[in-house]
């Protein structure tokens, strides 16, 4: 019998695939409702404090992107902009 996956899971959101729903996972962020319900520069702080701290723009525009449905390629500058005047102090790493 052929399983099929839920309709609520993460990587049923644009932008997140099974590399990114693994690290949401491990903040306690496991289905679509769950995510949606949490600002996702919020997620991304979290995860830059508690997951990986080499995180770069390109997972934030992804975050972004998920929760407004729109691709990460195309808010990654925007998103980037926000999250420094939400965080003025932080340093962007050169991994992106």
């Amino acid at each position: 019998m052929k399983k099929t996956k839920p309709d609520h899971t993460l990587t049923d959101l644009p932008n997140i695939g099974p590399a990114i729903a693994a690290k949401l996972n491990r903040i306690g962020i496991e289905n679509k409702d769950a995510f949606l319900a949490r600002d996702p520069y919020d997620l991304y702080t979290e995860l830059l404090e508690h997951v990986d701290p080499t995180l770069c723009r390109c997972l934030l525009a992804s975050l972004v992107g998920a929760a407004k449905g729109k691709k990460w390629h195309t808010i990654t500058k925007q998103t980037a902009k926000e999250y420094q005047k939400r965080h003025p102090d932080h340093t962007w790493k050169d991994n992106c």
